[in-house]
């Protein structure tokens, strides 16, 4: 179950690549906005300042992200973004750390632009850092005796979870689109106790929280803790350095639109 309030911990680091994202999307003026993964809506309301007029329609497969994106005034709904079309007046698409989670996303993509009419934009965001020490820290301890049959039905992400810049590129390209894919790693500067284990508690360990009660819970953290502390020393000065890979993907559609089969 997805915590709000927990993913919401480091909502200024998570926040910066959404607005590195739009800046980079060129649509001067739009009719229909959507925010495909919209998560607790935070982010989704700096759509209408960007677009003001535009309707915004939000979804998320999280009901508990959805109701704290209703508290925030955003008309989201549930739903698995694998199913959403679009409607006729949707000129921007916004996918914002979402994809990851969708094997199939780059032909989700693709669809995509092929179902929105000519000249319209998608822009998406996608978390790229699952080759890392905080990843690997997890499923060495998801493996462990003692946790081994609770976690093994878990998809740890692992592999090529995220294609190259290149293959996304080519097959946008192959589209008839115009298309703008980049890569920055952030190297975030946390402060706190274990300020790793928190960040990840908000993603990656959503699927382990869910399968564990409180006490093995907290037994999973603490393990975590020595790995995660030898992988990302803090500094003298009590800040950590985390670094963390992220993919980039604006595209203008073209072409004749038609429907994706």
């Amino acid at each position: 179950m997805w915590d709000p309030d927990v993913y919401l911990a480091f909502a200024d680091h998570r926040g910066r690549p959404f607005y590195d994202l739009l800046s980079r999307v060129g649509a001067e003026r739009a009719r229909r906005v959507v925010d495909l993964g919209c998560g607790p809506g935070h982010l989704t309301k700096y759509l209408s300042k960007r677009w003001p007029g535009a309707v915004i329609e939000a979804l998320d497969s999280s009901p508990e992200m959805v109701a704290a994106a209703r508290e925030r005034g955003i008309d989201a709904t549930t739903g698995d973004l694998r199913d959403w079309k679009p409607k006729p007046d949707t000129d921007v698409v916004i996918s914002n750390a979402a994809l990851h989670w969708v094997p199939e996303h780059a032909d989700l993509l693709v669809r995509w632009a092929r179902e929105l009419a000519p000249g319209s934009w998608i822009g998406a965001q996608i978390p790229a850092n699952f080759e890392t020490p905080s990843h690997a820290a997890v499923r060495a301890v998801a493996r462990r005796e003692e946790y081994a049959k609770t976690m093994r039905d878990i998809p740890f992400r692992v592999g090529a979870v995220v294609q190259t810049p290149t293959h996304y590129t080519n097959l946008l390209m192959d589209a008839g689109c115009k298309v703008d894919v980049w890569e920055t790693t952030y190297l975030h500067q946390l402060t706190g106790e274990h300020p790793v284990l928190e960040w990840i508690t908000g993603t990656a360990l959503v699927p382990v929280r869910e399968r564990l009660d409180d006490q093995g819970w907290e037994q999973f953290r603490q393990q975590l803790i020595p790995l995660l502390d030898d992988a990302y020393p803090a500094r003298a000065d009590g800040t950590t350095i985390f670094p963390f890979r992220r993919l980039f993907i604006v595209v203008q559609t073209g072409g004749t639109r038609r429907s994706a089969g």
